[in-house]
């Protein structure tokens, strides 16, 4: 019987997956490097599981000869994905990540044709960020399709931030913010740009923020120009002033991981099963020629709970046969519809 290995899985996110992979029927074997938390999780669900850190070669190829597919969960990527990439290409097992991270992305994307060679999916991005936006944008740009700018607005009600989120954000702080322009990632401040969007429901002010969109959208679309912007919590807008500040300091890898220690006390593990359920976000994305603009809008369920339902069906479709060899982004594979399977998605023309 086919089976998946998640690496990672005792993380928030992780956890939300490993359920709902379950009550889909798929066959999981866990992995991670902690053995305790592991071994509690394994022995809850009544799963197998591997102990092993991704720079553990002999140990992550033995695991994957177990598997048909990975999905990696275990952030911040940055400092992760690459190993587990090249595992998965070494021996010839499709990969998935649930990252939304620019530097990763850009980095697989360069793993193109040595995924193609050994027939290896390479998909990241195959949860919130940034299945649903990425299906928006490619369903957006098909009405323009020579459009040559582009903005994403994302604001989520009723969740929060876990702190495996909070944790990458600070891995990644001292790279500052991330536009492409004129096909080209660029570097800019945090917070360099703001903007009042209006979701239905009053304007609200949004930030610019480095989201994965930055990547992947250039790579689904080809539009040479994006920018996203996003509402946060109070306490991430401090944590993003305070990195515009302290930036140079960032680079040390002692205050990076002081601050994610700090994360750790004062971060919940992320929104309650409460906020799963009744949190929803909303998505605009705005296309432009220079001359004619369109707009599309994306209700969608709580980020977290729809990064399990989305990550477990690429899985599925995965372990079917539904493939596509190579750098991949989520519409590229499974089509600009592939988000309106699930609940609670609504899609619509402003």
């Amino acid at each position: 019987m086919k089976k998946i290995l998640v690496y990672g899985s005792y993380g928030y996110t992780g956890q939300l997956i490993v359920e709902h992979a379950m009550q889909e029927g798929l066959q999981l074997i866990l992995a991670g490097r902690d053995e305790k938390r592991l071994r509690e999780q394994a022995e809850k669900y009544n799963l197998e599981y591997r102990v092993f850190a991704v720079e553990e070669t002999a140990k992550l190829d033995e695991a994957l000869q177990e598997v048909d597919a990975v999905l990696h969960c275990a952030g911040p990527f940055v400092l992760t994905f690459r190993a587990m990439a090249e595992a998965c290409i070494r021996n010839k097992k499709h990969y998935v990540d649930i990252s939304g991270e620019i530097e990763e992305f850009e980095a697989l994307a360069l793993m193109d044709e040595e995924a193609k060679r050994a027939g290896v999916m390479l998909l990241p991005g195959g949860g919130f960020d940034v299945v649903p936006s990425d299906c928006l944008i490619v369903h957006t740009a098909n009405k323009l399709p020579n459009a040559t700018d582009l903005k994403l607005y994302i604001k989520s009600i009723g969740s929060g931030v876990s702190r495996g989120t909070a944790r990458s954000g600070v891995e990644n702080s001292h790279r500052a913010g991330r536009i492409r322009r004129d096909g080209k990632i660029v570097s800019v401040p945090n917070l360099y740009d703001s903007k009042d969007v209006d979701f239905g429901r009053g304007p609200t002010r949004l930030v610019t923020m480095g989201w994965g969109d930055v990547s992947t959208a250039y790579h689904s679309t080809g539009i040479p120009n994006v920018t996203v912007y996003m509402g946060f919590p109070k306490a991430m807008i401090s944590m993003m002033k305070f990195t515009k500040v302290a930036g140079p300091l960032l680079y040390s890898r002692t205050a990076r991981n002081f601050i994610k220690w700090l994360v750790g006390i004062f971060f919940a593990p992320g929104p309650s099963r409460e906020k799963n359920k009744t949190g929803f976000a909303l998505l605009i994305a705005e296309v432009t020629d220079g001359t004619k603009t369109i707009r599309a809008k994306l209700r969608t369920p709580e980020a977290y709970y729809l990064t399990a339902l989305t990550s477990v069906e690429i899985m599925k479709r995965i372990l079917a046969g539904d493939v596509k060899a190579g750098f991949q982004t989520p519409s590229k594979v499974y089509g600009a519809d592939f988000i309106l399977q699930f609940a609670g998605v609504q899609r619509e023309y402003l």
